[in-house]
């Protein structure tokens, strides 16, 4: 299929382009911009003029609801909310049931996404079978059926020989490890530790359930050379061993979800199950050290942290309900309204939602390495075409997700998705 995109501003964080120009786009591929062949004659025409086109987003972690989790949301619709909010590419967690520990599971999650023909999926291998923290998973067999990476999801690890013995084996095979910092004795509350969980009488995580298992990861990627990648940094201390260990050459990149950036724990209102998640909404000084963090660059990636929660385990006692919120259709709203809110360029705001992301997966997307998370002739079509200047009220109802579940519900976001190209095909349109 022939496409045209006339008149919008484009923008490739990449290279620094921002220009407006048409873009072509031919059988799955950008074949011009700017300077358009006189005899192109696209089989569809997108006017794109007060809009902005960026390579389609890249989103670190998703939970998709399948397999085993289809009560909490189907592929299709999942695969529906991605590519409306912009998103062409999205990595997913391992704890699905089956957990994805297996080549054959990975391969038959890659064929039911790709039977869909709407974001591409990029799934993480298990680290250990089965989750459990004892052996490690066949990563060469993983690797080989489509997996990126290899991660716990939630379930933190125990065992520090056997993180250990997983970092060896990753780094013997240039593998990265994907871990979200938390301590397994000290992360089993349900709000961050502080005076406003003692006062509603909710179990705590401390910040020291953060730092400590990033001290011990940074000790074992210095003895392992391993490279990690950290899942949703959530802490003002976090951070600041994050830049440590970032001065120190250390091979690591993190991201922090939309909820951390934007909320805290004064959002948790009156026991409002919505805002019960992992890890958990922390002070305002945590928040301000996220956002600062992001913006220069110790922080590498912004991700939705989508995870679908069904309705009857969300509408349960706060320390009873299902962690977890719908997040991949307000990503970018919620990457626009950090930059304005923040003065930070639009730029950087793009940039941790494209290319950062596609630099953390690197290598691991093999032939799609020079096309996703940029704009370049040649490369592979996923662009996302939206309206910067269009506002909308989040209400949940309208939501593609089958989970409705925002702490979000209400707010007045900037930035409407017009227009959403996976592989050069048409996967979604306002």
């Amino acid at each position: 299929m022939k496409i045209l995109i006339r008149g919008a501003r484009v923008m490739d964080p990449a290279s620094g382009f921002d220009a407006v120009a048409d873009v072509a786009v031919a059988a799955g591929r950008i074949i011009a911009m700017q300077k358009i062949a006189g005899d192109f004659a696209p089989n569809k025409l997108i006017e794109g003029q007060g809009c902005i086109l960026m390579p389609g987003l890249v989103d670190l972690a998703v939970r998709l609801g399948e397999p085993g989790h289809e009560h909490e949301g189907m592929l299709e619709s999942e695969m529906a909310a991605a590519v409306a909010g912009g998103i062409s590419s999205v990595v997913c967690a391992p704890d699905t049931d089956p957990v994805l520990d297996e080549a054959g599971l990975v391969e038959m999650l890659k064929y039911r996404a790709e039977k869909l023909h709407q974001a591409r999926v990029f799934p993480l291998g298990a680290l250990t079978r089965g989750l459990q923290g004892a052996v490690l998973t066949e990563m060469v067999q993983l690797t080989e059926a489509g997996c990126v990476g290899f991660s716990q999801a939630e379930v933190a690890l125990e065992n520090t020989q056997v993180l250990q013995r997983a970092l060896q084996y990753a780094s013997t095979f240039g593998y990265s490890v994907w871990l979200r910092p938390q301590e397994l004795h000290l992360g089993k509350g349900v709000a961050a530790s502080g005076a406003l969980a003692t006062r509603m009488g909710l179990s705590g995580i401390p910040v020291a359930a953060e730092t400590i298992a990033l001290h011990t990861i940074f000790e074992l990627m210095r003895s392992t050379g391993a490279r990690v990648h950290l899942c949703r940094l959530s802490s003002a201390a976090g951070v600041e061993l994050v830049r440590q260990a970032k001065r120190d050459g250390l091979p690591v990149s993190c991201d922090v979800s939309i909820n951390s950036l934007h909320l805290t724990e004064m959002d948790m209102g009156y026991f409002d199950s919505r805002a019960r998640l992992n890890p958990p909404l922390r002070q305002q000084r945590d928040r301000e050290a996220l956002r600062a963090a992001l913006a220069d660059g110790t922080i590498d990636v912004l991700v939705s942290d989508h995870t679908p929660v069904a309705e009857d385990a969300k509408m349960l006692p706060f320390a009873e309900a299902e962690p977890g919120a719908t997040g991949m259709e307000l990503l970018l709203s919620l990457a626009l309204k950090w930059s304005r809110d923040d003065g930070v360029s639009l730029q950087r705001a793009l940039a941790v939602l494209s290319n950062q992301p596609a630099r953390v997966l690197g290598s691991a997307l093999g032939s799609l390495q020079a096309s996703v998370g940029r704009i370049a002739v040649g490369g592979v079509a996923d662009l996302c075409l939206f309206d910067p200047e269009a506002a909308w009220t989040v209400s949940p109802k309208l939501l593609r997700s089958q989970s409705k579940h925002t702490p979000f519900a209400g707010y007045e976001l900037p930035g409407r998705v017009r227009c959403t190209l996976v592989g050069g095909q048409v996967a979604f349109e306002a």
